[in-house]
């Protein structure tokens, strides 16, 4: 398979449910023209049915198992993972080795590979902000990767882990709460990998990382970092600042919506023409772009790793993979869209209503696009640029390029530009290299 820029399909497990019935979704994905299908946590769960509390890292979720097929539950796996092959999809899992279920028999196995507090009791992972802490998962224990007194056979046992999954033919791992984990772990995994398989990736869960942390994480080997344009507003300059400090590091992923975060299209009030905007702008964002099942539906109600089930499908009559598969294909078809780039806030002219410029630049005689993002989702602006030359430099013509399931180009004439851009608009001017 060729490796173009990771265009990733999250299919959720608990929403779909046994490995047999997940043909069609891949199917889907394909046709959408993603590259890659990223897995939450499949492994046995320990008391809570937590997806991402592992219990038994060598077998399989029986919520996923088919019980009347007459493969093994190993062979129900392996068969999807061709199918996803078959389909042009690459297959990364969800490794989660910070933590495993406080019922696992690890624990008891191997005392000295977990963290503990003053009196012995094992360590609970947590969530804080700032010095707060803000959330403590008592189904979880945490690993000590870093100190354990058996660290050795620690390492040992992870990279069995990895052998598990790429024998089975997974192409990736997305390593969830990578940040968290000592580098010289990740190092160690991902070296023993790529002598076994160069192509393999590595997908680094870096939100909320200090840019120290990311270059820490891409100097570990990590293919990807994930992005924070999700929570971009279009007018703080965070998220252009963050990217400016990271993109030299290692390429990231953008997604409109993850399984953490609510439904988009719950957030939008069922606002597709704002839903399809912000799919756009994370898909030329950044290298890589991530959307999780039920996007292309519009999905409202936010996936959950303990109660979620197939039966929560929701029948929305929204439809948007005309509209994704367009988007992707003409990702994958302007390099601009496909590199860390440089990408800076543009300003627009006087007369410009309540619209963001975000230019993307590929040096000077390299391809260059500008997005027009019409802040509002009720009401039409105007936009002005005064010197196109000036806001994309070089000798190609400039075209305005509207997305949608049909692409539509035309060239732009003379110094200044200017248009209404509808509600919930994204139009792009864009110059090829010259």
């Amino acid at each position: 398979m060729k490796d173009q820029p990771a265009l990733i399909y999250n299919l959720f497990p608990r929403l779909a449910g046994p490995f047999p019935d997940w043909t069609p979704h891949l199917e889907r994905a394909a046709a959408m023209s993603f590259n890659w299908v990223f897995l939450n946590p499949v492994s046995c769960p320990g008391f809570s049915g937590s997806l991402y509390a592992v219990k038994d890292f060598f077998s399989f979720n029986p919520l996923f198992i088919d019980c009347k097929s007459e493969l093994s539950p190993t062979r129900q796996f392996a068969s999807m993972v061709e199918r996803a092959h078959s389909l042009g999809l690459r297959v990364m899992v969800d490794l989660v080795i910070n933590h495993t279920a406080i019922d696992s028999p690890l624990v008891k196995e191997h005392p000295d590979w977990y963290k503990r507090d003053k009196n012995g009791k094992i360590k609970n992972p947590g969530a804080y902000e700032g010095k707060k802490l803000v959330a403590l998962w008592g189904d979880l224990a945490e690993i000590d990767n870093q100190n354990s007194p058996g660290r050795r056979h620690l390492w040992e046992y992870w990279w069995q882990v990895v052998q598990y999954w790429m024998g089975l033919g997974v192409d990736g791992f997305r390593c969830d709460a990578a940040y968290k984990v000592p580098s010289g772990l990740w190092r160690h995994l991902i070296g023993l990998a790529r002598e076994i398989a160069p192509g393999t990736r590595w997908f680094a869960e870096s939100l909320g990382c200090t840019i120290e942390q990311v270059l820490e994480l891409a100097e570990g080997g990590f293919d990807y970092v994930f992005n924070s344009s999700k929570y971009w507003d279009w007018r703080e300059s965070w998220c252009l600042d963050q990217y400016e400090q990271s993109r030299k590091l290692a390429p990231s992923v953008s997604f409109p919506e993850s399984h953490d975060t609510p439904r988009l299209a719950g957030e939008l009030g069922g606002d597709l023409a704002a839903v399809r905007q912000r799919y756009l702008f994370e898909a030329l964002f950044a290298t890589g772009v991530m959307i999780p099942l039920g996007f292309e539906f519009a999905f409202r109600k936010k996936t959950n790793v303990v109660r979620t089930t197939p039966a929560d499908w929701e029948d929305t009559g929204a439809d948007l993979t005309a509209f994704i598969r367009a988007v992707n294909e003409f990702k994958l078809s302007h390099d601009i869209f496909c590199r860390e780039y440089p990408a800076y806030p543009f300003t627009l002219a006087d007369g410009t209503g309540d619209v963001a410029g975000v230019i993307k630049l590929a040096g000077r005689n390299g391809p260059g696009a500008l997005m027009m993002i019409n802040r509002s989702s009720a009401d039409t602006q105007h936009v002005v640029v005064d010197n196109l030359r000036q806001a994309l430099p070089g000798g190609a013509e400039i075209r305005l390029v509207l997305v949608g399931e049909q692409i539509r180009s035309e060239l732009v004439t003379g110094k200044k530009f200017e248009t209404d851009l509808p509600p919930s608009g994204l139009w792009l001017l864009m110059r090829d290299a010259g």
